[in-house]
């Protein structure tokens, strides 16, 4: 069982050598596919692969299939630059290198550390992710955010974590909130979606309550607490910022019939 790890990067030189060195031992090829940085991600990246492709940004789904479409071997496993693989994932990984399995793919949880802890709940863990998959029997779909792995065949599960280091504090947080929220704005315009007086009230409010109290969010302390008043807000932000395109569509160019 041979396995290509595939990043794609843009302006990550604080994350990327912490995240291909934590595939060293288990990938046999390491592919990076760099959104033309401009800073020293690409030259830390050569000190542990020369399979760099440089590409303009498209969006993730395309970034990632095009990174995909590079791996030589027949097992893919998908890292993004502030990742890397736990202690325990690797033992697995190892072990499964030994072997020869029937299924198409590999759901791995993922855990996030944020305000100097690990997050065990807020609806951020476990966060299973099909990131280890049969190259000929998966493809990325989404054009905006929030990329999806369409698989064909069964998936197995491990149990060992992909560490998350997403966001180094809270200005970061509401950085990713403001540009993803962007994206997810367009999305919902480019399908014709309105934004209704619920989107605006009920739903954060909805979105706060299920990440602080059913998804046990105030077992993780202040992170929690923050995690979920930003889980609500970034529902907000997306909807009032579909509100703002709709306006602008009406006085400039509404949607044709």
């Amino acid at each position: 069982m041979k396995i290509s790890a595939v990043v794609i990067t843009f302006n990550e030189e604080a994350n990327i050598e912490a995240a291909l060195e934590s595939v060293a031992g288990i990938a046999s090829e390491i592919i990076v596919v760099d959104s033309h940085s401009t800073d020293r991600t690409v030259k830390l990246a050569r000190k542990y692969t020369d399979r760099i492709f440089e590409r303009k940004w498209t969006n993730y789904a395309d970034q990632k299939n095009f990174a995909d479409a590079h791996a030589s071997h027949p097992w893919i496993l998908s890292l993004d630059a502030d990742e890397r693989l736990s202690p325990k994932l690797r033992d697995e990984l190892l072990a499964l290198l030994t072997e020869e399995s029937d299924c198409a793919g590999f759901s791995i949880p993922r855990q996030v550390f944020y305000l100097g802890r690990w997050i065990k709940h807020s609806g951020w863990y476990p966060d299973r992710r099909i990131r280890l998959f049969r190259k000929d029997c998966a493809h990325w779909q989404g054009e905006y955010v929030h990329e999806k792995l369409v698989i064909a065949g069964t998936t197995g599960s491990l149990a060992g974590p992909i560490h998350h280091f997403t966001y180094r504090n809270i200005s970061e947080h509401l950085a990713r909130i403001d540009r993803f929220s962007n994206l997810g704005a367009q999305k919902l315009y480019a399908a014709k979606k309105k934004c209704r007086w619920y989107h605006l009230l009920v739903l954060p409010l909805a979105r706060f309550v299920k990440s602080y109290l059913l998804k046990l969010g105030f077992l993780d302390g202040f992170a929690g607490l923050v995690i979920s008043v930003l889980n609500g807000y970034a529902i907000f932000a997306r909807y009032a910022k579909l509100r703002e395109i709709w306006k602008k569509g009406e006085r400039l160019e509404p949607f044709p019939d």
